[in-house]
């Protein structure tokens, strides 16, 4: 194997993959990426058994083909070390792989490719088309209230579900919980996967700009994300997600309605003197005012006031501030509109205009 390529042509490929590969692995081919020359195309593949991550770049110039493994990060380091727009020379030797650029010269150690792992043969039960954009919000405007390191396995991941021509997304770690769709062109059949922590972690890596196509393809056992340079594939989580239907709050009639920027301002304020531990706020509302206070045990307080729209009788409810404050930096409009039932049950806040985000947070004993 033989190239020639432009260091940072490279780098953006090896970057993305190198996101796949296990840092604490058993097998030492894990801690590989998979290099392939074919034709004039450069192939990475980096995975974890879980995860798959393919990254593509074009070569120019004479090339012979081959593939082999190189252990992926000092691989990268090597690369990201090197200065801008410089070519990079590389070239198999038996087993070692040699990196040249201009007087820069690096060795590596390689390991045969036919020992690398491949991801179990796909197969797509539903396949469809969206802007990267539009998958992108999805995920960013749910993947925060995923469980990290449950012994629930279910939750440690987000909640895909394609209904008619509606794409959903749905994460919970039991405090909270948040939802949201987005309309696609295509009519697709109901099916609910769940995609683990990390796959969701790296798919928001491959994105690369608003108005470019992905493909997703849904299968039995996986999911793969396809865009124009790189090709995601994530086993799914084998699990039944809790009905996030029974769920959401209903019989609110008790709603607010405040600035966002100013109630984030204000709950981030108050934070600062809340318990580091628990991170409770107290909120009181009354005709038109909303009041959050929050102390800790050195007996500091903080208080704020603010003026919303609420017309009920007054109430008081507790929150863990930093679930209120996920939720008011993913919500992109300039108001915001909170559904209360009373001091014990859960909270349900949405945009004030668009509706196509909902999140529920449990109430705090205080």
């Amino acid at each position: 194997m033989k190239f020639s390529i432009d260091r940072d042509a490279l780098l953006k490929p090896l970057q993305l993959v190198s996101g796949a590969v296990e840092r604490r692995h058993n097998l030492p081919i894990l801690a590989n990426l998979l290099v392939e020359v074919s034709g004039h195309s450069l192939k990475l593949t980096g995975t974890d058994l879980e995860v798959e991550l393919v990254g593509q770049a074009e070569l120019q110039g004479e090339v012979q083909e081959g593939r082999t493994t190189v252990p992926a990060k000092k691989f990268l380091d090597i690369v990201k070390s090197l200065p801008d727009q410089v070519e990079l020379k590389i070239e198999q030797q038996d087993n070692r792989l040699l990196l040249r650029s201009g007087r820069s010269r690096f060795t590596l150690a390689t390991l045969p490719a036919e020992e690398y792992p491949n991801v179990d043969a796909f197969q797509a039960d539903i396949e469809f088309t969206l802007k990267q954009g539009t998958l992108k919000s999805l995920i960013d405007a749910t993947q925060f209230s995923m469980a990290n390191q449950d012994v629930r396995y279910y939750l440690n991941g987000l909640l895909l579900e394609t209904e008619s021509n509606v794409l959903r997304a749905i994460a919970t770690d039991g405090h909270r919980l948040a939802l949201s769709h987005r309309m696609v062109q295509d009519s697709l059949p109901e099916k609910q996967v769940i995609v683990p922590r990390k796959g969701v972690l790296e798919l928001q890596r491959l994105f690369e700009g608003e108005d470019l196509d992905v493909t997703l393809s849904i299968g039995e056992n996986a999911i793969r994300a396809t865009t124009q340079s790189a090709v995601f594939t994530s086993k799914l989580v084998d699990g039944r997600f809790p009905d996030y239907r029974r769920v959401l709050p209903k019989g609110g009639d008790k709603i607010v309605i405040a600035s966002r920027n100013h109630l984030k301002q204000a709950l981030l304020r108050a934070s600062i003197l809340s318990n580091e531990k628990f991170r409770g706020v107290r909120v009181q509302l009354e005709q038109n005012l909303i009041k959050i206070t929050a102390n800790n045990p050195e007996q500091e307080e903080a208080e704020e006031i603010l003026d919303i729209e609420y017309d009920n009788a007054p109430l008081e409810i507790g929150f863990n501030v930093s679930y209120l404050l996920d939720v008011l930096n993913n919500l992109p409009s300039d108001d915001v509109r909170i559904t209360l039932i009373d001091g014990n049950s859960s909270a349900l806040i949405e945009n004030h205009v668009e509706e196509d985000s909902m999140y529920v947070v449990m109430p705090m004993r205080l």
